[in-house]
């Protein structure tokens, strides 16, 4: 392909992406239900449905308005080869090879980040708080954005830098040798997320001793399963959302509840979403989400090798010669459709995964204490109780509450 073959590719992705995206926003928007349906009346006052509708509406305009700023700078940019520019501009002072790749990443993360500095504080300071979830104070968000400078730094030079190297010592093959240093990444995260990251940012405390952690313990006996690590994370340090999730593999395994969930549950309730983290280990879906990670990152990389060595790639974003830089950034988006059809299909995965969470929590506890907590936890965070099927086809990973409270209501 030509340069200018690959840039009107490359323009009519991120062009089709941004319709598409928009279609189902406003889709999903015109599939409320303005007035309390019946089938949720038992659990939905009119007020705060009010107010949940009133969030969504807010919430996509919201959405509207980013995506036009990310598609319209990113067209114009793309079109008038301002990436290329950078490349250009930054030669002279930093000269070639990796440091020149390391350098342009990140003046485009910082530029990035800039750009959409106003977004996130408006989301977070504004939106979230007019809804009552904001407890995040200025200096959490500053301090927060401080830290993720600080890991991005590390473990994204870390990554990038030996992907940069791989790439220009290696050949072709890079692929495989970065497949390798993916995998052992992904599975210290797995492993670690929980005992190294997680506590950069917030506060794990071990469960305390008590009638909440008399009745795990009782469960888990039942059901013979080595509970050893069950930690509470300070959540309310920045929302009033609450939610609970299952990390780790093996010894390293733990179970990890928002303080707000504990706050606002019954412990009838709290065991029951402990059940269904437990499912989740019992069904191995971590083990096998990992494993299907390692797949998909294989073939993006094979991939990439086809293309990684090409100049009109380079040149289709601007480019005066063969830029290492400028071609990962062009394969991100030439990836984005296949990259599309795995997250439908993962997302496909991971709600028949919550469906089977669920059932193992039907079976091994009380259905409806998981019922009561599922539909707490969405009057809580108000959730859309009524998507748009093809908005939840591509974007949901867990399926929608009224399918869920219908399962478990099953014999």
């Amino acid at each position: 392909m030509t340069s200018q073959t690959i840039l009107f590719l490359i323009l009519g992705i991120i062009t089709f992406s941004y319709l598409l995206n928009q279609v189902l926003d406003y889709l999903n928007l015109k599939s409320r239900k303005s007035e309390l349906p019946e089938d949720i009346k038992s659990f939905y006052n009119e007020e705060k449905y009010a107010k949940a509708q009133e969030y969504h509406k807010t919430l996509s305009n919201f959405s509207f308005l980013t995506s036009a700023f990310s598609f319209l700078g990113s067209f114009a940019v793309l079109y008038f080869g301002g990436f290329g520019f950078l490349d250009q501009l930054l030669r002279p002072m930093v000269g070639e090879g990796i440091v020149l790749s390391l350098s342009y990443f990140g003046v485009l993360f910082i530029l990035s980040d800039i750009l959409n500095l106003p977004f996130s504080i408006y989301s977070t300071f504004v939106i979230e708080e007019r809804f009552g979830f904001n407890k995040t104070t200025p200096k959490t968000f500053i301090v927060d954005k401080l830290k993720g400078y600080v890991l991005t730094v590390i473990v994204g030079g870390l990554l990038i830098g030996s992907l940069l190297y791989l790439i220009n010592n290696i050949g072709e093959s890079f692929w495989l040798y970065f497949w390798a240093i993916a995998g052992v990444f992904i599975l210290f995260v797995n492993m670690f997320y929980t005992s190294l990251i997680l506590p950069l940012f917030n506060k794990l405390t071990p469960l305390e001793d008590g009638e909440l952690k008399t009745a795990i313990e009782d469960y888990s006996q039942k059901i013979d399963f080595p509970l050893d690590n069950i930690y509470v994370i300070d959540g309310s340090k920045r929302s009033n959302k609450a939610n609970a999730f299952f990390s780790g593999i093996g010894k390293r395994k733990k179970i990890v509840l928002y303080d707000t969930l504990i706050n606002n549950h019954s412990i009838e309730e709290l065991v029951a979403v402990l059940a269904h983290e437990v499912g989740h280990f019992k069904k191995k879906h971590v083990i096998y989400g990992f494993a299907i990670s390692i797949l998909q990152i294989g073939l993006m990389l094979f991939i990439m090798s086809q293309m990684i060595y090409s100049e009109a790639v380079s040149q289709a974003l601007g480019g005066q010669q063969l830029a290492i830089h400028l071609n990962l950034l062009a394969f991100g988006i030439l990836y984005s459709p296949i990259s599309m059809i795995s997250s439908i299909l993962g997302n496909i995965l991971s709600r028949k995964n919550e469906f089977e969470a669920d059932a193992y929590a039907r079976l091994t506890y009380k259905p409806e204490a998981l019922q009561e907590a599922l539909k707490k936890l969405s009057v809580d965070n108000l959730s859309n109780l009524y998507p748009h099927p093809a908005y939840v086809f591509l974007h949901y990973s867990h399926p929608p509450l009224l399918q869920r409270l219908n399962e478990l209501g099953k014999a």
